[in-house]
């Protein structure tokens, strides 16, 4: 077994290096103090393929597969998370929601616009009542002739704010629970469609979230993704692929941190030496160091598995729940390294220590992913 890389990732991965050392860290701490991230630099992510890596050339991607794509979200990673949040949001989720449940007319006509990053998109599945419990969506989408009328709201949608796409999903058979669930497309400025204020959050500042209102909102059945019922089967494939660029991206961030926790017990000096030379250091270092080896293994193994075109529901969820888990642990001991600085605002590391722990929440909760990956345990069994 060949576990390394192909020169064409390796490459992707040195490039998108540069361009997160170059272009996007200078600007971290001035989009958390301002809580927003300016045009111009989703514009020069845009530009950089950020948004179109791991999607098919034929809708406007970068290619490079899915293995791929997790090379380039880990060191995407090692930046203020907010700035991979908007991307992740725009192609990891919306976009994937609609090159996986097409028709290739809905395709074209929004793809190429979010896999360049001249669009931002939003993917609208939880609910005030239905995070979760994807399954017991409220909002209905009733026919009317050759159009839907869609009532009911959504709750902590990344990208809100900004979006002007937008994935939503409702149900047009109660009846049917989940079979009932249906996908669409809705552009910014539709009548009926109603965007709460940013919400305030402990951490990912610059990632915007808010509330969706749905108010007898009329769409298009051309604007449907897939066909009525298909659009649980759409979330689900979606969140596949959106836990394993979340665990990609935890694994970038906690290596940075165990890099930069490494470097400063280095240069720490306590009772005449480097904090470095005490055990108790060592060990929260060595135990870092070997669960970002697991997890990053985790990601490889299940993004190619992906490329292959096997189904990665539960290894999916494995890599998400160990690497968010991870991230967790290296997070609050790169604090304790780190001593006082650690918890001050000037440092970054209090800052990635506050956006390490929505990644154990977002795209299902720890104790949802434990579910998925016993139920699939419990069915091959």
């Amino acid at each position: 077994m060949d576990l390394e890389l192909p020169e064409e990732l390796r490459l992707l991965q040195s490039s998108v290096r540069k361009f997160v050392d170059e272009t996007l860290a200078p600007h971290e701490k001035e989009v958390e103090e301002k809580d927003e991230i300016s045009r111009s630099l989703i514009a020069a992510m845009g530009e950089s393929g950020l948004f179109g890596i791991g999607h098919d050339e034929k809708w406007g991607g970068q290619g490079f597969g899915k293995l791929g794509y997790c090379v380039a979200v880990e060191q995407a990673g090692r930046v203020n998370a907010s700035f991979w949040n908007v991307v992740g949001a725009t192609s990891g989720l919306c976009g994937t929601a609609i090159e996986l449940g097409g028709p290739d007319a809905v395709r074209e006509r929004y793809l190429p616009d979010l896999f360049s990053g001249k669009k931002v998109g939003a993917y609208a599945l939880s609910e005030p009542g239905a995070g979760s419990d994807a399954g017991s969506l409220k909002t209905q989408a009733k026919r009317d002739g050759d159009a839907y009328v869609i009532d009911g709201a959504k709750t902590f949608i990344t990208n809100a704010p900004i979006a002007e796409v937008f994935v939503i999903f409702a149900n047009t058979d109660p009846s049917k629970g989940n079979k009932g669930i249906t996908a669409f497309v809705v552009e910014r400025g539709t009548k009926g469609l109603e965007i709460g204020k940013n919400d305030e959050k402990m951490g990912l500042h610059g990632s915007t979230t808010a509330q969706l209102y749905f108010h007898s909102m009329r769409v298009p059945g051309s604007q449907r993704v897939g066909d009525e019922g298909q659009g649980f089967k759409i979330a689900l494939g979606t969140l596949d692929m959106g836990r394993l660029g979340l665990a990609a991206h935890s694994v970038g961030i906690a290596q940075r941190l165990l890099d930069a926790s490494a470097q400063y017990a280095k240069s720490r000096v306590q009772f005449g030496k480097p904090i470095a030379t005490n055990q108790a250091i060592q060990w929260m270092l060595a135990d870092a160091a070997t669960e970002i080896h697991a997890a990053r293994l985790m990601v490889y193994d299940a993004a190619a598995r992906a490329d292959k075109g096997e189904r990665i529901t539960q290894r999916a969820a494995m890599a998400k729940l160990f690497a968010t888990e991870m991230l967790g642990r290296v997070a609050d001991n790169a604090v304790q390294v780190h001593g006082g600085m650690g918890y001050m605002r000037e440092l970054w590391v209090e800052r990635a220590y506050r956006d390490a722990r929505i990644t154990r929440i977002y795209e299902g909760t720890s104790e949802v992913q434990r579910m998925v990956i016993a139920g699939a345990l419990l069915e091959n069994t």
